[in-house]
């Protein structure tokens, strides 16, 4: 059955072996930021737009569903004792997390075991709600979702209002605001290519990176626009196009909304490994 017409519980349930595999691919510990990122990407039964699909709750807010079922799965696991929070947004396998080799029916049948009587115990505040009501809930109860909302590494309405920012700009103001970060970045951008309105040989921007031992490199970037839709694998060709026009060695692709699958492995092959930057990424340069 596809991911999206799962119960939230049933979606959450999915999540937990995805979760410690992925973590065992990263050495054992990760941001959950990340670790949300990497199963996305890599398990094809969950939709590639799951990461930015958002809804409107009733109180106007903006959230990303997917957040709930994901989140809660992080809290059952630790609650369970196959992962730790040593810090906000950081989580780390134990012990037994490390040694599972079970399937995910086996797995989330042992979590729930160990979590349910502990989530018991914190909606005692909330008699009328156990845990599996307040996991199908898109307006979860602020007190029993503390620790969930730990799982985030920086002050999500922060987030929000720079993603707004962003998304509110025109295209050509996109490009403009593109430009700027990467010349933080210490690119030295060109004034002659990727500046004006009209089409530039396909490219948004152009520019110089010298590292410390006075290697100069070329460097093409593409900067998309779009809400609501990924970027796909020929919007990565078209910009490869286009750096062989100028010979770049080096690309970034930044985009405001996300890559699909196919995109982000078209960008890892080849000779030139393109550097791609999702909305998400983009709100966590800003920041930085």
């Amino acid at each position: 059955m596809p991911f999206n017409k799962l119960n939230r519980g049933e979606q959450q349930a999915y999540l937990m072996l995805p979760i410690i595999q992925e973590l065992k691919n990263i050495g054992g510990e990760g941001s959950t930021k990340r670790i949300k990122k990497d199963i996305v990407n890599n398990d094809e039964n969950l939709p590639e737009d799951v990461l930015t699909e958002t809804r409107t709750s009733d109180k106007g807010n903006t959230y990303h569903p997917f957040d709930f079922p994901y989140n809660f799965a992080v809290s059952n696991l630790i609650l369970a004792g196959f992962l730790t929070r040593p810090k906000r947004g950081w989580v780390v396998l134990t012990k037994e997390g490390r040694n599972y080799s079970g399937n995910a029916k086996e797995l989330s049948d042992l979590v729930y075991s160990r979590s349910l009587p502990k989530w018991a115990e914190k909606s005692k505040t909330n008699k009328n709600k156990s845990q599996r009501e307040v996991s199908t809930n898109e307006e979860v109860d602020a007190e029993l979702t503390d620790d969930i909302k730990n799982n985030e590494t920086d002050d999500e309405d922060d987030r929000q209002k720079i993603a707004d920012a962003i998304n509110n700009l025109d295209p050509y103001k996109f490009e403009l605001f593109c430009r700027a970060l990467v010349n933080r970045m210490h690119v030295e951008m060109s004034d002659k290519i990727g500046v004006k309105k009209s089409n530039d040989g396909g490219l948004d921007g152009y520019g110089y990176i010298t590292t410390d031992d006075f290697r100069t490199t070329r460097v093409a970037i593409q900067a998309k626009h779009w809400n609501g839709s990924l970027v796909q694998a020929p919007e990565i060709d078209k910009f490869r196009g286009a750096m062989d026009s100028y010979r770049a060695e080096y690309g970034i692709f930044i985009t405001t909304s996300g890559f699909t699958r196919g995109a982000i492995k078209k960008a890892r092959t080849g000779t030139r490994v393109i550097t791609l930057i999702d909305g998400d990424r983009l709100v966590d340069l800003v920041i930085k």
